[in-house]
């Protein structure tokens, strides 16, 4: 792996997000640790450089194309052309099929969790594309490839991620640059804390009893860990192949499309 290599990793201020970035600082990768609060960022920045990496925090909004124009911008600046992308931002809210604020529940969902990741790529591919590689990595879900009830928002912006991902694969191919996609099952993060306490809340039940029941959901039986998904990402960010999508089960993973060489449509 290249030292010069650098990374911009969106939702990298806690969780999955700051696990990619901490493990690809470890691996020699300027990583561009970006998400909407900037002295967040700039913290879990402060701790890769601490342990002997390099990182720049920066301000990063995927709702908002301005604000990924000027994080790029700012990125470039501080780290020179950006080859690899995580999106990894995302939102998950639960609600009845029907509840009242559908149209608003979905349109949120569908901004930060489809269109925010499409709009980072689409800024950034012009550069890959001129380069010739690239890689790009989305950070889905198990609800890209099934449906959970009270989620219906948030599985069918994963759905529209992982269907565009697909496409986008198989058009880049032929240019050098890679668009591979990781789905976890529920993951011991702060999105998944916000999970258990809605359900004791929602239930009475226990604390424990609430992630026994997340962790039962898991193919696997365990909460997936922030770093096996980093180390899932990291291996597909240099894996040379494009297409794949790997999903997470807890303690293991499964392959659902291996995908192809980069080179061979070319």
């Amino acid at each position: 792996m290249s030292s010069d290599q650098v990374a911009l990793v969106t939702g990298a201020s806690r969780g999955i997000g700051a696990e990619v970035a901490a493990l690809l600082g470890r691996r020699g990768v300027h990583v561009l640790v970006a998400a909407r609060g900037l002295d967040e960022c700039r913290s879990v920045a402060a701790e890769i450089v601490a342990a002997g990496g390099a990182a720049t925090g920066i301000r990063l909004d995927v709702t908002e194309p301005d604000s990924i124009e000027r994080a790029l911008s700012e990125g470039r600046s501080a780290a020179g052309p950006i080859g690899w992308l995580v999106n990894n931002a995302g939102m998950a809210l639960s609600a009845p099929l029907l509840a009242p604020d559908g149209d608003d529940l979905f349109g949120k969902h569908m901004r930060v969790n489809f269109d925010g990741p499409r709009r980072v790529m689409q800024a950034l591919l012009p550069s890959m594309v001129d380069a010739g590689s690239g890689s790009i990595v989305q950070v889905a879900s198990s609800a890209a490839l099934v449906g959970y009830p009270y989620v219906s928002a948030y599985c069918a912006s994963k759905h529209a991620l992982l269907g565009y991902s697909r496409a986008a694969a198989l058009e880049l191919s032929r240019k050098g640059v890679a668009v591979n996609v990781v789905c976890p099952h529920y993951v011991d993060s702060p999105m998944t804390t916000a999970s258990i306490e809605r359900i004791v809340q929602k239930t009475g039940q226990s604390e424990a009893e609430a992630r026994a029941f997340l962790e039962g959901q898991n193919p696997g039986g365990v909460l997936v860990s922030p770093t096996e998904v980093a180390e899932a990402v990291h291996g597909q960010l240099i894996g040379g192949r494009t297409g794949v999508v790997l999903e997470l089960l807890g303690g293991g993973s499964r392959i659902h499309e291996p995908g192809l060489e980069l080179t061979s449509l070319a």
